[in-house]
């Protein structure tokens, strides 16, 4: 990179958090409520604490459900949690006279993972939420409300040279300081002796982890952890003043950086080999735009994260790419070989005995210069979050280099928190992925029926789809709809008419920049007309074919490009959605007919080209799709009952399901199964062929 005199407007602050506790809404609540709506408010607010990250704890007193005395119980978020989401049930709870008598089985800092095992045998009320490695923290500390939690203000100190003096010039002793250890028992027994030590102190920075805190009510401790937090933030922001961060900027956002990271996401999916293919998440906010662009750029990131969750999310260091190179595919290609070597590398030198085997050697995060940060996991939503905690890894390096120097954990410490065996056991405890996780899909016409059930097939078994349709309305109802049912971060929508050349480039584009490349395509927008011959106009003829042949033909070629970088992935799908009337001929709807069947067509030629690279090409032929179907509920209806002299109403639908040799309906549901059969493995070795979905029409049979 050529590097250019520095030019960057002044640092990003931090965000200052104010207290949001709602006495009105407090009153109301018991004991218990009151810890979770505490733990919701610290939860929901970024500026207090990351997704999933920060743990919340009560001791309260409770009935034993066996003795009938009363007992104290430490409700304590459970492992895995989030506590801007969590409900009641979140908590562990766990009797806090076992959990003190624990310290009987402690003879030092080797047995942190035996401690765990214990945990257990303290549960209160045969709760099955598994208690937190942090727990001890809790139990341990005498008091009353306790929070801990990992705000990006808080951790720019703890990982800071500077950190331990800005603590006490920040809150003169009442905030201590203890030294970088592992989360476990032994940190829960030095915090508590020192505590004993200092009863001056009213919380305590854990270097590289973040603040612990407490109070006697559950309100005073929310808002004991909301002002030190904005004490942080204040001090943090006096230190930066109106300087440029990380030495300033080097290299400035490029204006074509979404096109760019469209063109690139796909490249890199395609390299990234591994047991499950990858999904991408590209942000250009401003932290990564500030810190990709800076002069320390290279040196700050080859040093990886700090806090342990940061680095679970984001690995030991990112990729860095030179934003002149991109382009360059074996350039991209030498690059991610030479990062799954440095990942070997750093596994050999760090294993212990009982390590578990290395896992993916591929890089969670991407670093461009002027275009931004993009990662890569198995599914969109570890993605996005990964990518977010990256961007809480650069405010701490951020506010870190302001006060002092980034310390980053030691490289023994990463390693030993990445394969502990108790993250381990909690890996091998969650539940196979569905088989569509980590695959993406884009589904034209997907707000009608057949595609919208399409849709939701895939959408059900794990797979990010971006639906595209010419009616902005109903696409954006269907997306809502499925952004509720199966979570917004796996379904995008695109406003796309199939003959217009430059929508569909946008649509692919999307795909591309949200969700990181293409494993399916569903080519299914189409109209339906009927009539005569000698009615049939050109401009009839010609919408049949834009749609339904040049259509598929654009949005074919528009796939090519990414669905060819998986071939070494195992390969992808496209699936046409036919007609019964691609095979069978129909008397009075030969625009329709034709045009269908050129598009059967080109799905065979396509079939084809697309071998060599991993692309099958199958087609669906459906018949009679009534019920659901947006191109039956127009014109179309009426042209075909009138073609066979009956009512448009009930009768036309009577009149399909008893032509079917079956005599049974045909439903978008069931056109939806015969796709997702076709883009699933399960027909690996399919391609260049047809599935007709009619009920049974002895005209339509293909042989």
């Amino acid at each position: 990179m050529n590097a250019q005199t520095p030019i960057s407007p002044a640092a990003i602050p931090f965000a200052v958090p104010t207290s949001r506790w709602d006495d009105a809404v407090a009153a109301k609540l018991s004991p218990v409520e009151l810890l979770l709506y505490r733990s919701n408010l610290l939860g929901s607010d970024l500026t207090v604490t990351n997704f999933g990250g920060g743990n919340t704890s009560a001791k309260l007193i409770e009935v034993d459900p066996l003795s009938g005395e009363s007992v104290e119980v430490l409700w304590v978020k459970g492992s895995g949690g989030d506590i801007g989401s969590m409900k009641l049930d979140g908590f562990a709870t766990l009797y806090q006279h076992k959990l003190l008598g624990l310290e009987k089985h402690y003879a030092g800092p080797n047995d942190d993972d035996k401690m765990v095992g214990y945990l257990p045998h303290c549960t209160f009320n045969l709760n099955g939420r598994a208690a937190s490695i942090d727990t001890p923290l809790h139990s341990l500390l005498p008091f009353a409300h306790v929070d801990h939690v990992h705000p990006d203000a808080i951790i720019a100190l703890a990982a800071s040279s500077g950190g331990e003096a800005a603590t006490l010039k920040i809150w003169g002793g009442k905030i201590g300081w203890l030294g970088w250890k592992r989360p476990g028992y032994t940190l829960g027994v030095q915090l508590r002796d020192y505590v004993a030590a200092n009863p001056q102190v009213e919380g305590v920075m854990l270097a590289g982890h973040g603040i612990i805190c407490w109070a006697d009510s559950a309100k005073a401790c929310y808002e004991h952890t909301v002002q030190l937090i904005a004490d942080a933030a204040n001090y943090l922001n006096g230190e930066l003043g109106d300087a440029p961060a990380f030495g300033g900027q080097v290299v400035a956002p490029n204006p074509d950086r979404a096109g760019i990271a469209a063109d690139l996401m796909p490249r890199l999916r395609g390299l990234m080999t591994g047991a499950r293919r990858k999904v991408g998440h590209y942000s250009d906010d401003a932290e990564a735009l500030e810190f990709t662009g800076s002069a320390e750029f290279e040196r700050l990131a080859a040093l990886g994260t700090s806090c342990p969750d940061h680095f679970l999310r984001t690995k030991i260091a990112p990729l860095t790419l030179d934003p002149l190179r991109l382009q360059d595919d074996g350039y991209l290609a030498e690059k991610l070989a030479d990062y799954r070597a440095m990942y070997a590398a750093y596994y050999e030198r760090c294993k212990r005995a009982n390590s578990p085997a290395i896992r993916d050697p591929n890089p969670v995060v991407v670093l461009v210069p002027g275009v931004g940060r993009i990662t890569f996991s198995t599914d969109k939503t570890t993605a996005r979050l990964a990518g977010e905690f990256y961007g809480n890894a650069i405010n701490v390096m951020r506010g870190a280099e302001a006060i002092g120097s980034y310390i980053a954990l030691d490289e023994q410490e990463a390693f030993d928190i990445e394969y502990w065996l108790l993250e381990e056991a909690k890996l091998q405890r969650m539940p196979a992925p569905k088989p569509q996780v980590g695959r993406i899909a884009l589904v034209t016409g997907g707000a009608g029926g057949i595609g919208a059930a399409t849709a939701a097939r895939l959408l059900a078994d794990g797979a990010c789809v971006v639906l595209a349709d010419r009616d902005a309305t109903a696409i954006g109802e269907v997306r809502a709809g499925f952004a509720k049912q199966f979570g917004k971060d796996v379904v995008r929508a695109a406003v796309c008419d199939v003959t217009d050349e430059a929508q569909v480039k946008t649509a692919f584009d999307l795909v591309a920049r949200e969700f990181g490349g293409l494993d399916i395509l569903v080519a299914n927008a189409g109209i339906a007309s009927s009539a005569p011959i000698e009615e049939t106009t050109v401009a009839l003829w010609r919408k049949n074919y834009d749609v339904l042949a040049e259509g598929y033909f654009l949005t074919a070629r528009a796939a090519w490009p990414l669905l060819r970088r998986m071939k070494e992935q195992g390969g992808t799908s496209v699936v046409f959605i036919g007609s019964k009337n691609g095979v069978a001929a129909a008397a009075g709807a030969s625009a329709y007919a034709s045009a269908k069947a050129a598009a059967n067509h080109l799905a065979r030629c396509l079939a084809l080209e697309g071998a060599p690279f991993g692309i099958r090409v199958n087609t669906v032929n459906p018949d009679a799709v009534i019920k659901g179907s947006r191109i039956w509920d127009g014109d179309w209806r009426k042209e075909r009952a009138g073609a066979h002299g009956i009512d448009a109403g009930k009768e036309l639908e009577e009149h399909y399901r008893q032509r079917s040799m079956l005599k049974r309906d045909v439903l978008p549901a069931d056109i939806a199964e015969a796709v997702y059969f076709l883009a699933s493995d399960a027909s690996a070795k399919s391609t260049g062929n047809m599935i007709n979905v009619d009920a049974g029409n002895v005209q339509a049979f293909t042989r």
